[in-house]
């Protein structure tokens, strides 16, 4: 069996209050934790945007931004970033840059399921090709950015709530 992933609990204005085990976060009543956003840039400066994996608990088979994950409790957020994108992608990552440190967004799932999170939006450049973890990602495809805001604007409900929410944040830093 293997250990409980935990996630820091956050109090209202940010200030890290506990732990808690992941799967007993992600729930109808989900308390504030901290979690990251992460787009990937190539060398031709398209972005890589996944398809959720069917089995994932929350927002099944909707496409979003590149990767998404929850440091842990001592674990530098920039390492967090660089660990969910090779246990995801399996994608090494260069420049990781942080661009919106504030980004905060709750919403619902269709089976109930809360995310309440402060999600800091990273980017970060690869020259590699994803090989995609099947329990995470079962698609993905390398879009420039104007493509995917047209995407978005055209099937927001094919999408998941963050990557809606937060695509006017970034697309200043991503010359969209």
């Amino acid at each position: 069996m293997s250990p409980a992933e935990l996630v820091v609990l956050l109090d209202e204005s940010g200030t890290h209050i506990g732990v808690a085990d992941k799967a007993e976060v992600h729930t109808p009543t989900t308390s504030l934790h901290l979690a990251f956003s992460c787009h990937v840039f190539d060398e031709q400066g398209r972005v890589l945007v996944t398809r959720r994996a069917l089995g994932k608990r929350t927002w099944p088979g909707v496409w979003t931004n590149s990767f998404c994950g929850h440091p842990g409790p001592d674990e530098p957020m920039e390492d967090a970033v660089a660990r969910r994108g090779l246990q995801e992608l399996g994608l090494a990552l260069t420049a990781i840059e942080l661009v919106d440190p504030d980004f905060r967004y709750r919403a619902t799932d269709a089976s109930g399921i809360v995310e309440n999170e402060i999600c800091p939006i990273y980017f970060a450049r690869t020259t590699q090709a994803p090989a995609a973890n099947p329990d995470e990602v079962m698609d993905c495809v390398w879009l420039m950015p104007a493509e995917l805001r047209r995407a978005v604007e055209a099937a927001p409900w094919a999408m998941s709530p963050w990557l809606v929410s937060s695509l006017d944040r970034i697309a200043h830093f991503a010359h969209a």
